[in-house]
């Protein structure tokens, strides 16, 4: 057991764990997309952290909640780098493990004057991460007040997590992105909030999701299969939330701003949502979202993923 501050790492509680993916982000900005075998100039060229997961986790941190990030990098410059960016970032660091055996994830990101991009994800490290390092974690796991996941890391061990999590009563955020069309319905299960996008929510359900209406229906389908309750997201069109002992759902609407740059919004959302959850646990679900949307609506007014995600500090106090 590695001793922390002065403490027995197992003492530590955490209010948020997230259990996810490290990316470090390539990007290249360019007038157009080459073609097939065709070299261009760029213009601008930045390296960005990213990775749902730690993205996820860095914006809670950023509201003030005690956080811990369970993922694997490369014993690399990558690997190196991104584990400063966490403590720099207040992120407990116990938990992140290196390994020789694959790189740190990283994403090759081109985007065109358009705003459009072209992406290759190599996942490296992230998928080496196990049921041997969420063992290690289980006590940081256990008592935890939120856990969070996503699906950038093996399907399996985002499960095992969320597992373990549910039966320790911890409360859980699944977010099933990337989504995948069959994913395991244990999933839902172990699911006390269950958030995804308008797109996500299409192809696990098969309806098409275009409004608030069309997202409560697929809100209906996602409950029946056994989560506690589902929010859906859908850009600037707010969100829906479908609680399972409700009837109906609510239509959280968003705040208009004018969009810079969106990357990252749902990661900020969600980094958000566990914020409250843990900090503030009697809050209604649906003020949680009105408030996680607020701090996402604050994101998307800057360039760059983490770099636009706000501070507690940024944020009018009525948020807190």
């Amino acid at each position: 057991m590695k001793t922390f501050e002065g403490k027995i790492m197992s003492d530590v509680a955490f209010d948020v764990v997230v259990v996810g993916s490290c990316m470090t982000d390539l990007v290249s900005q360019a007038p157009r997309l080459p073609k097939a075998g065709e070299t261009i100039h760029g213009h601008k060229f930045f390296i960005g952290f990213g990775g749902k997961g730690a993205n996820q986790c860095i914006q809670a941190a950023r509201l003030g909640v005690k956080t811990a990030m369970i993922c694997k990098v490369g014993k690399d410059f990558f690997g190196e780098n991104y584990i400063q960016n966490f403590k720099d970032n207040d992120v407990h660091t116990d938990f992140v493990w290196q390994t020789s055996d694959a790189a740190t994830g990283a994403a090759s990101i081109t985007v065109n004057d358009a705003g459009e991009n072209a992406i290759v994800i190599v996942a490296g490290a992230n998928l080496l991460l196990g049921e041997e390092e969420l063992q290690q974690a289980l006590p940081a796991i256990t008592k935890a007040k939120v856990l969070v996941c996503q699906l950038e890391i093996s399907t399996q061990t985002s499960l095992t997590a969320l597992q373990m999590a549910h039966d320790n009563k911890v409360k859980t955020i699944f977010n099933p992105a990337p989504a995948v069309p069959d994913l395991d319905y244990s999933f839902y299960r172990v699911s006390d909030v269950f958030c995804c996008n308008e797109s996500e929510a299409e192809l696990l359900t098969g309806y098409s999701v275009n409004n608030a209406e069309d997202a409560h229906r697929a809100a209906e389908e996602l409950l029946r299969r056994g989560c506690a309750a589902v929010i859906i997201t859908l850009g600037p069109q707010g969100c829906v939330v479908l609680k399972a002992q409700d009837k109906t759902s609510t239509h959280v609407p968003s705040t208009a701003v004018k969009a810079v740059d969106t990357t990252g919004a749902g990661d900020s959302f969600i980094g958000a949502l566990a914020f409250y959850m843990a900090h503030h646990p009697a809050m209604p679900l649906e003020d949680m979202v009105h408030k996680a949307n607020q701090v996402a609506a604050v994101s998307v007014q800057a360039v760059g993923t983490q770099t636009s995600f706000p501070f507690k500090r940024d944020l009018p106090a009525e948020l807190f």
